[in-house]
């Protein structure tokens, strides 16, 4: 799909209209009498009535059958995919797990989900849960809405089709893409296999960081974030429509594809983005700056300055900084953070992580570059600029600790000598050294 087939997000707030057929959008008024063509008009909101103007996100639906019009649900057993953060003893050792392998038998995006981690609940209406995905087929009859938060999707291998009730987004590795939370959706594989990373945000709407001394530029810019056109669906049959609820999966029977939404306006939306359209900002003196000035998404909590959840980017660009240590310094953190690795090599780190491999390092667990990496950056000559190519890290970070689950923990991804890429870091200090 082109982005000639988007439109521009602008902002997160903002007004939008889009129509698959002319004329079906009500002019002066949301829910008319007779919807043009028979339909019918539904709104689907994704904040309180009441909230302000600034946050309120709402649309209004215009389709050829309410959302209501399915059969009742029962509850559907998924093997790894789940809310289950209390299964084993929150950790403050460094975890580092290697990619999960494709499937080998017929999986698609649903079956291939696997939750490594979280914290907080959708009861709470707070945390965030941390899955992956594995998947070698598309959804076929099936179709998914997750009630418990919105979905951000980064894919590592292979592109996604991702068909919604409003619209469809195609996603490749190095975009992203954002469900909010009800949106009823199917993935298609265009690839023949997929791999990537999910975060799940129980807490505030992802939204634009605050941009404070920077000025009213830089970071992702909103003007870079699409949203689908109307794209319906007129189908019937037999399918399946699949609810994440209260950390629980459950199915119903449908007669009819849900995704027959003809024209749809409003602000709450599913939306992409292009990862290389961040435009990186940091230090041309000394010191490596902190990882907040890669930052995409935020979640804000009810602590000012401090997020519920944080979606943070490691892209190409250029270390220019002198007389210091240019790569991610040794540090403890109050938040916990997740890091993934897209593609390329992670500038801290010299061995043992992939494309596709991920780690945990919890609030107060000690972390930073391996003593490799720790004695290359030491002996670099910083009078000349370093120029990082051809990498995508990516990190889900939070003012909670993060729970691995146990099927996380017992996986044989996990790399148990993980933390042996910091003892070959060597003393040196000397008392009478100058």
């Amino acid at each position: 799909m082109s982005d000639a087939q988007l439109q521009y997000q602008s902002g997160f707030g903002n007004e939008f209209a889009s129509e698959a057929i002319v004329g079906v959008l009500p002019q002066g008024q949301n829910s008319p009498q007779r919807v043009a063509h028979g339909l019918y008009a539904e709104q689907l909101s994704g904040t309180a009535f009441t909230a302000p103007r600034h946050a309120n996100r709402r649309s209004w639906l215009y389709r050829i059958r309410p959302a209501a019009v399915h059969q009742p649900f029962e509850p559907l057993a998924h093997a790894h995919f789940h809310n289950h953060f209390d299964e084993a003893p929150a950790t403050p050792n460094q975890l580092r797990w290697d990619p999960w392998p494709l499937p080998t038998q017929p999986t698609d995006f649903i079956d291939g989900l696997l939750t490594v981690a979280g914290n907080g609940s959708a009861a709470e209406q707070a945390g965030l849960g941390i899955h992956v995905y594995a998947a070698n087929r598309s959804m076929q009859g099936r179709y998914f809405y997750n009630a418990d938060g919105e979905l951000l999707i980064v894919p590592q291998l292979g592109r996604l089709l991702i068909a919604t009730e409003l619209g469809r987004l195609e996603v490749k590795p190095l975009e992203i893409a954002v469900i909010p939370r009800g949106v009823r959706f199917r993935v298609e594989l265009l690839d023949g296999e997929a791999r990537g990373f999910v975060g799940e945000n129980f807490g505030a709407l992802l939204r634009l960081p605050e941009l404070g001394p920077i000025g009213s530029n830089s970071l992702a810019n909103a003007r870079d974030f699409l949203t689908p056109h109307a794209a319906y669906e007129d189908l019937e049959g037999e399918f399946e429509l699949v609810a994440k609820f209260q950390g629980g999966l459950w199915r119903a029977a449908i007669g009819h594809s849900p995704l027959d939404v003809v024209a749809w306006h409003g602000n709450y939306a599913p939306y992409k983005y292009d990862l290389g359209h961040f435009n990186t900002i940091g230090s041309i003196s000394y010191d490596h700056p902190d990882p907040s000035i890669f930052t995409v998404l935020t979640s804000p909590s009810d602590t000012p300055g401090t997020a519920n959840m944080d979606f943070v980017i490691f892209p190409p660009r250029w270390l220019v900084a002198e007389h210091t240590f240019r790569p991610p310094w040794f540090h403890r953190n109050v938040a916990s953070e997740y890091l993934g690795l897209i593609q390329g090599a992670y500038d801290a780190k010299a061995g043992g992580f992939v494309p596709g491999g991920a780690s945990l390092h919890n609030c107060m667990s000690g972390h930073g570059p391996d003593a490799a990496s720790f004695d290359r950056a030491s002996a670099a000559d910083t009078s000349k600029p370093d120029h990082l190519v051809d990498t995508m890290a990516f990190m889900f970070e939070t003012r909670r600790v993060i729970r691995p689950t146990r099927q996380a923990l017992d996986a044989p991804q996990l790399q148990h000598d993980y933390y042996q890429c910091w003892q070959g870091i060597a003393k040196h200090f000397k008392r009478d050294h100058a």
